[in-house]
């Protein structure tokens, strides 16, 4: 093509560069929500956890259905009893080789001297599991009442512990799912309660100062003055004894986010306090907008990825706290399951050097707040405005 016929024909470019154009023209009409989403998935470790996160929130609403028995389940023939595998296939039967999903059942000795009891694998008793089996009855949602759990024994009366057992007899895998939605709401709402406290008190100390920014700076030193872990001890400790598990369950988080707030308060005051004399600030008044508006509109937004790092770091912290609680024994207490109260059975060596799998919320305690914090500095990077 002569200079002359390109000149003509303006219009016409390369593939490579209209393929690199539309990509451009994408990434300039993408909403702000498209580009954080973009930017999220190349934070591959982050993609994960959030995937982690969201199957722990399905067990949160599901536990009833997931649990293979009931919370309240106890069978005192089999009290740390060690897990069991799943197999697929059958060998060592006494029907020679079986398809099917199963696990072994328990051979039990005693000795004669600690009567200490010893758990044994026995591949001639045979336990059939099955998906969608019938069990304990429960209501969904709390609302519709049925009888299905996703995994379980085919006969109800058969030991199937794919975790073992507790040294009341009771399921841990079981246990470990209604625990990881009590730990985890508490983690959630607790800080959800901080943030709106420490965001709301700290706009408003920040943006107005003057008499209203020394009184809430005065309140949140008296907070401060007092060691986080003594207040909560001391706190904790005032509930009476009797009280209900779901009475104190509330009191508990409302007591986590009272403590959590402060340093979120003082974060937000002095962005509020660097941000009032800009130029979208003054042009947002002029243009007739509300001081609220200016506040949660404006202003809150363009420091949106230290919030979210900040939130990130907040629930585990939160869910730390209250399994720390629980563990000492003022926090949540039994009949109540959380991670912390599964713990109390794993603080004695004596039971933990026999069954070591009592440990394993712990591990799931762990596993939570990396995934809270790999979450956090994936949507810290996506959502940092100059990084678009």
């Amino acid at each position: 093509m002569t200079l002359k016929e390109k000149q003509d024909r303006p219009d016409e470019a390369p593939a490579e560069t209209g393929r690199a154009e539309t990509g451009d023209g994408e990434r300039a009409t993408a909403s702000q929500r498209q580009l954080v989403w973009w930017a999220f998935k190349k934070h591959r470790l982050a993609l994960v956890s959030a995937w982690l996160l969201g199957a722990m929130l399905i067990v949160i609403v599901l536990c009833e259905f997931i649990a293979p028995f009931d919370d309240r389940h106890r069978d005192s023939e089999y009290t740390t009893a060690p897990p069991q595998v799943l197999k697929l296939w059958d060998t060592d039967g006494p029907e020679g080789f079986q398809w099917g999903l199963h696990v072994d059942g328990y051979t039990s000795t005693q000795d004669p001297r600690s009567l200490r009891i010893t758990y044994e694998p026995d591949p001639a008793d045979r336990v059939d599991i099955g998906f969608f089996v019938k069990g304990e009855e429960y209501k969904l949602f709390g609302l519709i009442p049925w009888d299905r759990h996703l995994l379980g024994p085919e006969d109800p009366d058969d030991p199937m512990y794919l975790l073992g057992t507790t040294t009341d007899g009771q399921d841990l895998l079981s246990q470990l799912v209604y625990a990881t939605r009590v730990s985890m709401s508490v983690g959630i709402i607790g800080v959800l309660l901080a943030f709106l406290l420490g965001i709301v008190l700290g706009a408003v100390s920040g943006y107005f100062g003057g008499w209203v920014d020394n009184v809430i700076q005065r309140v949140i030193e008296l907070f401060m003055a007092v060691p986080a872990i003594p207040l909560w001890l001391g706190l904790a400790a005032a509930l009476p004894p009797d009280m209900g598990s779901v009475t104190r369950y509330f009191i508990i988080t409302t007591i986590l986010a009272l403590v959590a707030w402060t340093g979120l308060a003082r974060e937000v005051r002095g962005r509020f306090l660097a941000l009032r004399s800009e130029e979208f600030v003054t042009s947002a008044l002029l243009d007739g907008s509300s001081r609220g508006r200016v506040m949660f509109r404006h202003m809150l937004p363009s420091f949106s990825s230290h919030i979210i790092a900040a939130l990130s770091l907040s629930i585990p912290t939160m869910i730390l706290a209250e399994t720390s609680l629980s563990w000492l024994g003022l926090g949540l207490r039994p009949p109540a399951i959380s991670w912390g109260v599964q713990l109390q059975d794993a603080s004695k060596w004596s039971v933990l050097s026999g069954a070591p799998w009592l440990l394993i919320p712990g591990l799931v305690v762990v596993i939570a707040v990396l995934a809270f914090n790999f979450v956090g500095d994936g949507l810290r990077d996506a959502a940092d405005p100059y990084k678009h």
